[in-house]
């Protein structure tokens, strides 16, 4: 299974579990589309160098599959 079959499957799983059509567009309302007036400082990122042999920052004996969870809070 490739990296594109297992976001077709989340996507399939997460619209199943709402309820809703995972392919259908979706209307943005402009205050949807805004951005908010302030982000929780637990959602930031922190910027950090891509491993150069592709291993895991938080487990290097695995692969980095790039969740990006070394680059937040952990939340």
């Amino acid at each position: 299974m490739n990296e594109d079959q297992l976001r077709a499957l989340v996507r399939d799983a997460i619209a199943k579990h709402l309820g809703t059509d995972a392919y259908a567009p979706t209307a943005v309302s402009a205050a949807a589309a805004s951005p908010p007036a302030r982000q929780d400082v637990s959602c930031a990122k922190f910027v950090l160098p891509d491993s150069a042999d592709g291993a895991c920052i938080i487990e290097p004996a695995v692969q980095c599959t790039h969740c990006g969870f070394c680059k937040s809070y952990g939340h």
